[in-house]
């Protein structure tokens, strides 16, 4: 789940060898990534259909004031057996505050469904994150509050609705990840993103793409147009790409034959080990790109 490194520590990874294969999965590429493919220094697979059984998970985008009703209508979805994962609003980064906006939706919700609600988040230990999740796998309880540590690597067939509260704070990363704990079995699953205004143009605009669409690259490519593509020779993993000279809306025609000029080069100079090679990797530690190489290989 490339989104939850940050280039260093992927560089880290790839180091682990002398010559590194690197295979990145995930549901959706981050933009610096994804702008990766499309430079041509990352091949692209991709599994378009969803496992046999699945069905398409009806997401909806609600007005936070509306929260009163959801609650309500769970009522009716808990007692027809459903299960639901309850994510907290992200604040800011800061797990005090994180923590602390979970415990309050999980009193507010355990009074409404005494002992049916349970609560997970990053500051507990492993053997107590472990009974809360298996006790919300085995049914013992209908309702998990959470913090964003259930994003990836949790598979409860059974759950079948995901509330995530302040979506718009949220990256769209992020969002389809959450999304994609529900729907893992063969019951029409909902997801509702719940969010407060005012509501931003970008914010809106993350939140349509989420409703309209589960292709991941899809959700990517959107994310990349809203975010910039980061830096392909540096740690940046959104934002717009700050060139020395050129100027996108000018340079078009340069930075075409640059791209064919790059490419001649990598088919013939791979490791920039010729006299021209060699000058190339002068003009990279000129423009403090030294570790290029590796910030590309890292994915």
């Amino acid at each position: 789940e490339q989104h939850r490194f940050g280039v260093e520590q992927r560089i880290k990874l790839a180091e682990k060898g002398e010559k590194t294969d690197v295979l990145v999965m995930t549901a959706t590429p981050i933009p610096r990534s994804l702008s990766l493919t499309l430079y041509g220094d990352m091949d692209v697979s991709r599994i378009k259909e969803k496992p046999a059984g699945r069905q398409p998970i009806d997401t909806r985008v609600m007005s936070s004031d509306k929260l009163g009703a959801i609650v309500e209508g769970l009522h009716d979805k808990v007692k027809s057996g459903a299960q639901v994962f309850w994510v907290c609003p992200l604040v800011e980064e800061s797990e005090k505050i994180d923590l602390a906006a979970a415990e309050e939706r999980f009193k507010a919700l355990d009074h409404h469904f005494s002992g049916q609600v349970g609560l997970i988040h990053g500051r507990m230990k492993g053997e107590e994150k472990d009974a809360v999740m298996q006790a919300f796998a085995s049914h013992e309880i209908s309702i998990l509050v959470s913090t964003t540590v259930i994003e990836v690597g949790v598979n409860v067939p059974n759950a079948t609705i995901m509330i995530i509260e302040h979506a718009e704070r949220f990256g769209l990363s992020q969002l389809h990840q959450l999304r994609g704990r529900i729907g893992r079995g063969d019951k029409q699953s909902t997801c509702l993103l719940i969010y407060a205004l005012p509501l931003g143009e970008t914010a809106r605009k993350r939140l349509s793409t989420i409703k309209d669409t589960e292709d991941g690259f899809v959700i990517a490519e959107t994310d990349l147009r809203l975010r910039g593509s980061g830096e392909a020779l540096g740690t940046r993993q959104s934002g717009v790409q700050q060139f020395h000279f050129g100027l996108m809306s000018q340079h078009q025609d340069l930075l075409s034959m640059a791209q064919d000029d790059a490419r001649l080069i990598l088919q013939k100079d791979t490791k920039l080990e010729t006299e021209r090679g060699q000058a190339l990797r002068m003009l990279l530690h000129l423009f403090e790109a030294r570790r290029s190489m590796k910030y590309i290989g890292s994915g």
